[in-house]
């Protein structure tokens, strides 16, 4: 049973994954997530339900529009199957449970929150407040009034702290290095983390970020790039581990 229900997670993830696509895509550039229906960019052909299913429909249609024969960008079908495969592995980690619901949502707003701040510099506050209010009602379920305005203090605490990195960046670098919604992002995995394991994070995100951030710099020959989708992969990965602050201290020493 286990089994199939980690099966079900993951074609959940991937249909979730095809919504989160069109999230990140259309939020930072003002469109609507409901309407026009979802159609190739270079035909407009809407696009029918069998060319719809996540992952299946690309790897049929071999990567290009059934109607104009257009290459299709396989950077959506990726994240398709990354949703899928993260969703399968929380359940085999959390089982069902509250925690399973929290690290969900986390997954799901990561996952909007990378391809918007990838494509467009822009990591929209919708999708932070509507996260916020989410992560606040399960924790208000899992710890009570008490945890619940400790996580929001937590949530501050990073977000003060992520504000006075960015002010220390602005300063050492004669620009703005860090915009907005990291900040604001950043508050958001304080609330989640704790503000222990958000300042961890950035520390995780930025070793994660630095090769990847060379290689982006080469092939899209740019000098700017995007730190938010490096935050949600470091605070990702300790809460997939379900690291605890004091344990990871005591590892260190």
């Amino acid at each position: 049973m286990t089994t199939l229900f980690a099966i079900y997670f993951f074609v959940l993830g991937t249909l979730l994954g095809s919504f989160f696509n069109v999230v990140g895509y259309r939020l930072p550039r003002n469109q609507s997530i409901v309407k026009p229906r979802s159609h190739c960019p270079n035909c407009n052909h809407v696009l029918t339900p069998l060319e719809l299913i996540p992952i299946l429909s690309f790897l049929i249609q071999g990567g290009r529009c059934k109607n104009c024969n257009q290459k299709i960008s396989w950077f959506y079908t990726i994240f398709e199957f990354i949703t899928g495969s993260l969703f399968a592995l929380s359940f085999l980690l959390f089982g069902f449970s509250i925690q399973l619901v929290l690290v969900l949502l986390f997954i799901s707003m990561s996952v909007i929150v990378f391809i918007s701040d990838y494509q467009t510099m822009i990591i929209p506050d919708q999708v932070l407040i509507f996260f916020t209010i989410a992560f606040l009602v399960i924790l208000f379920f899992k710890g009570g009034v008490s945890s619940t305005l400790f996580a929001v203090l937590n949530g501050f605490i990073s977000f003060s702290i992520m504000f006075l990195i960015k002010k220390i960046g602005d300063f050492l670098f004669k620009r703005e290095s860090m915009g907005g919604g990291d900040i604001k992002l950043m508050g958001v995995i304080g609330l989640v983390l704790g503000y222990q394991l958000s300042i961890v994070s950035i520390f995780l995100g930025s070793i994660i970020g630095l090769p990847v951030s060379i290689m982006i710099l080469k092939l899209k020959r740019t000098n700017i790039v995007p730190f938010g989708p490096f935050l949600c992969i470091g605070a990702l990965i300790l809460l997939l581990l379900n690291v605890d602050f004091n344990g990871l201290l005591a590892i260190i020493y």
